[in-house]
């Protein structure tokens, strides 16, 4: 086979990109483009056919540089699209971000089941808005019945995509067995909820590998981008699962991946389905990874949450650096165990679901209301340093209770990859709560693109991503480990608050 390239398209909940990688996995250029949501009143949609357009378009302007011979796509989660026989939309895509209210909550819990016997069944969470997928069709079914019988697919995110290169519908497991409440992890099939749904003759046949060839492209897009009409498509991913792939395939002990961006997923491999009574009710669920191995994921809103109090901090301050690592100053804190900053800043989510989002200072609690609109706030806050400090104490313990219910053992190496792979306060405090186990961050750049560039070669040369090692490489950096006195008496405070 003569020099190739790989196409990915990731669809980030910000950002739309176009990436391509050449035949040893090495990304060669790129481009993103950010898109407009439609509002519909009471719901936003995705302009999916911009985004598209624009697919086809990136693809068309490096088909004249690069042999693409291979295509694959990675998207964000909890997002289904409803179409007909041809890929028209059936109904307007749903945001998850979308609030229907506790009144349909409840129906949907008395139609399928309660959320905690659901949770042990699907290892699926109640999750807040409609990032249950499975509440998203529900959502369609109430509000557009007639549109809803009309549907031929309900295809996951990366699935319509790939249904508009092929024309074959497909689903995989990443998506599937993503707190969708579609997938029983113990029988390995659809589960009741998506027979209670009434869509199991919408759903596609069969469920097929992440890196399984679904088709080639269709004779428009070929025309349409210049590309040879025996490009090959697999039917894309789940984005957290594509970042997790290159360390599954790197990794020969059991690590957990500490995947920090507006969410922070923490991921661990794991042999069963299994919850504690403690994390029923917890945002803390199994996810598919493409070896179709249930992989125990714990999240929490830790880069809204840190974008937050910064913002807050920098208008105050008019600072805009964020401080370097000072350990006198952390220790400093700890041993006062007076200042915290308690999640949620979007309550119902997290580690802490019940939790108001306040800052206690003292004797005196200010909540996040309060300080935005800047009636009050904390005397701390007028210190720049001092409150980056405790912000990254709360970020740190929420990560903690994350990395313990996902189930790290003693030992076992932490990699932290994403926008707090930059952070060094925070990942030195990691260390302070896990003295046994390395702490690592990573290098690995568009690491959700670069899974899915794997899955495209796999299929492409008929290869089990396994037998890729090869040619994927982490480069990874130690953090120094660190010591504090007192600071379990300040988690356990900071706990007792929550």
């Amino acid at each position: 086979m003569n020099n190739f390239y790989l196409a990915v398209l990731d669809i980030g909940k910000t950002n739309k990109k176009v990436l391509i990688y050449d035949q040893n996995l090495k990304m060669v250029v790129s481009t993103y483009k950010t898109f407009e949501q439609i509002d519909h009143g009471d719901f936003l949609s995705d302009d999916l056919e911009a985004i598209y357009e624009w697919f086809l378009s990136s693809l068309k302007n490096f088909a004249q540089q690069y042999a693409i011979q291979a295509i694959s796509i990675s998207a964000h989660g909890a997002t289904f699209v409803a179409v007909d026989e041809k890929g028209n939309l059936t109904i307007p895509e749903i945001c998850y971000t979308t609030e229907p209210g506790e009144d349909f909550h409840e129906e949907f819990y008395q139609e399928f089941g309660q959320a905690e016997a659901l949770q042990k069944a699907t290892a699926t969470p109640n999750f807040m808005a409609l990032l249950n997928v499975s509440k998203g069709i529900f959502y369609a079914k109430k509000h557009f019945p007639e549109a809803f019988n009309a549907t031929r697919y309900f295809l996951n995110l990366p699935q319509y995509f790939s249904f508009r290169l092929t024309g074959v519908a497909s689903a995989e497991p990443t998506y599937v067995g993503c707190h969708s409440y579609l997938w029983n992890f113990e029988k390995n099939t659809w589960s009741d909820v998506a027979h209670q749904l009434g869509i199991m003759d919408k759903l596609p046949d069969k469920i097929v590998k992440s890196w399984e060839v679904i088709g080639s492209i269709l004779p428009e897009v070929a025309s349409t981008t210049g590309l040879s009409s025996n490009v090959k498509v697999n039917p894309g991913l789940h984005d957290s699962n594509a970042s997790l792939l290159p360390y599954l395939i790197k990794m020969k002990e059991p690590f957990i991946l500490n995947s920090t961006g507006t969410w922070c997923v923490v991921m661990k491999e794991a042999e069963q389905v299994q919850f504690s009574p403690d994390e029923l009710g917890k945002v803390v669920f199994y996810n598919l990874n493409v070896f179709n191995k249930p992989v125990k994921t714990a999240i929490f809103l830790a880069g809204l949450e840190f974008e937050t109090y910064t913002d807050i901090l920098k208008n105050l301050n008019k600072d805009h650096d964020f401080p370097e690592y000072d350990h006198e100053l952390y220790q400093q804190i700890i041993e006062n165990g007076n200042e915290f900053i308690l999640p949620g800043v979007t309550k119902g989510t997290g580690q802490f679901p019940d939790s108001e989002a306040r800052v206690i200072s003292g004797n005196e609690i200010y909540s996040l209301e309060e300080i935005q609109a800047g009636t009050r706030y904390p005397e701390f806050f007028k210190n720049y340093e001092y409150a980056y400090a405790v912000l990254i104490l709360s970020l740190a313990i929420q990560t903690k209770v994350a990395l313990d219910r996902t189930g790290i053992q003693a030992g076992m190496p932490i990699f932290t990859e994403g926008g707090f792979r930059k952070n060094d306060c925070y990942n030195k405090l990691l260390t302070a709560f896990y003295p046994q186990s390395a702490v690592f961050t990573t290098a690995l750049a568009e690491a959700t693109a670069f899974g899915a560039a794997i899955t495209a070669l796999a299929g492409l040369t008929d290869n089990n991503p396994r037998n890729l090692q090869h040619l994927i490489s982490i480069e990874t950096r130690q953090m120094d480990a660190v010591k504090f006195t007192k600071l379990e008496n300040y988690t356990k405070k900071f706990m007792s608050y929550i």
